[in-house]
Parts: C-alpha cells; sequence; structure tokens
C-alpha cells in the first residue's frame, strides 16, 4: 500500500465523506479552524514581540510564556480539533498539494522549536540577552508564519 493508498482511505471516512458531502460543514470547521489560528497568533505574537522588544517592556518573557501557555494550548487543540476533519474531506487534494507538505514540515519544526528551545530558553534564563532574544522571537515568529502562509496556500493549490 502506498501513501496515495492511505490518503484515498483516509478521505474514504465517515468524517471525510461527512465533511465533503455537507454544503456548510466544511467552511464552518474552517471558520473555527482560522480562530483557533488567530488564538495561536496572539499567544505566540504576545510572547515574540516581548523577545524582539517591541512590546511589553515592563513584563518579563517568563511571566508571558506563563500567561500565554493555556491560550497556546487551547489554540492548539483547536486547530487539531479542525484541522484533522478539514483534511479527511479533501486528503488525495492535500497528498498532491506542495502547499499541505510544507504546512505539515512548519508545523512540525515550529511546534518542536516552541516546546524545545524557545520555551525552554525563556524558561530556564533569567536574563536572555539581547541578540538571543531577537534570534528566538524572531525564528518564532518566521515558523509560525510559515505554517499559517502555507495552510492559506492550501487553498489556492
Amino acid at each position: 500500500m502506498t501513501l496515495y493508498d492511505v490518503f484515498d482511505r483516509l478521505e474514504l471516512t465517515f468524517v471525510g465523506q461527512t465533511m465533503a458531502d455537507s454544503i456548510w460543514l466544511f467552511p464552518v470547521v474552517e471558520a473555527v479552524h482560522l480562530l483557533g489560528l488567530a488564538g495561536l497568533g496572539g499567544a505566540v505574537l504576545v510572547v515574540d514581540l516581548r523577545l524582539l522588544g517591541l512590546a511589553f517592556p515592563d513584563r518579563e518573557a517568563r511571566y508571558l510564556l506563563a500567561e500565554s501557555r493555556p491560550w497556546f494550548l487551547g489554540a492548539i487543540a483547536t486547530l487539531f480539533a479542525t484541522g484533522i476533519p478539514l483534511f479527511l474531506s479533501e486528503a488525495v487534494k492535500c497528498y498532491w498539494s506542495q502547499a499541505f507538505w510544507v504546512k505539515m514540515g512548519a508545523l512540525a519544526l515550529a511546534l518542536l522549536f516552541t516546546w524545545s528551545v524557545r520555551n525552554r530558553r525563556i524558561r530556564d534564563s533569567r536574563e536572555l540577552g539581547v541578540g538571543r532574544a531577537r534570534l528566538l522571537g524572531g525564528s518564532s515568529i518566521a515558523l509560525w508564519t510559515t505554517v499559517a502562509a502555507a495552510g492559506r496556500w492550501i487553498g489556492f493549490s
């Protein structure tokens, strides 16, 4: 069985067929997906703009990270809960879409970077150097922007 066969079977699942056959379900789920993306963007930007020195100069990055964590986790849960049915409704299209593969790769990198590098550095360090903080914030914004842009690109491919 090839990867294409797996994607084809996934599209034929109950959820995939229900999403594809409904005139209103896909746009409603997609709207909630976009709300999740907005929540994720807010949770990420609050911390990253602080790291870049562009916002919240009176707040420690560690504090902002702790305060935004529930929003980040809720947004990630929303994105997965809505993204999977969206994917299942057009899995074969996604298989052939370069944008889908870019998004999945960027998503994996962004999550890995966020949990393994950015958050750990912020929590473990009393004072990040300005250069290191800017590198963390800029890298995070670049990765998450790639995820969002590639996701939007899927709709046009």
